[in-house]
């Protein structure tokens, strides 16, 4: 199923989520492609909506998105899926004892990508978002800003992950109590 196909088949009370999509995803004008069809699977990832990650990433494809950033996305999303639940732990808790303790969890792939360090960077503050993570949001979006990108493009990509996320409750919404194909428009 294509995005086109999911986001054709949203009910009508997520019309403004096809609007939004379009206008962020279809017109966009301030990611370039690789950052915006990241970002887009990054955040259909970071949703665990099926459906969405892979219409998502066979839309990044057919974009031109190439295999080895596709993996750079992926490790991104899969880094920031433990590091968000280990510093949101921190955030969560008033013991402080915690923030003195080693991680001692590998993040090699904040390294070991073949993508341009500002767009990982971008995916991991996507991920990041979407888990609500305090302290790595914070982070990413520092050093985004330190490695030269702007607010603008930061909350460019955010907009779009706030889209791609709320089409995947949308999804999850409708496979628990599907509306009436009546209002599917």
């Amino acid at each position: 199923m294509t995005m086109e196909d999911l986001i054709g088949g949203l009910p009508t009370y997520a019309k403004d989520m096809k609007l939004n999509y379009s206008s962020l995803v279809k017109q966009n004008t301030e990611l370039t492609p690789q950052q915006l069809w990241g970002s887009v699977v990054a955040s259909a990832i970071a949703t665990r909506n099926p459906e969405l990650t892979a219409a998502a990433i066979g839309e990044a494809e057919a974009a031109g998105l190439a295999p080895d950033v596709l993996d750079a996305v992926k490790a991104a999303s899969a880094i920031m899926g433990m590091n968000n639940i280990y510093y949101r732990f921190h955030h969560l808790t008033s013991n402080e004892k915690y923030a003195t303790l080693p991680a001692r969890l590998r993040m090699n792939a904040l390294r070991g990508h073949k993508v341009d360090a500002l767009d990982f960077e971008l995916w991991c503050l996507v991920v990041s978002a979407v888990n609500a993570c305090e302290k790595c949001v914070d982070s990413h979006e520092r050093v985004l800003r330190e490695k030269g990108a702007t607010e603008e493009l930061i909350n460019a990509a955010i907009r779009v992950t706030a889209v791609i996320h709320a089409i995947g409750v949308v999804l999850d919404s409708e496979k628990a109590a599907p509306t009436p194909a009546a209002a599917v428009a």
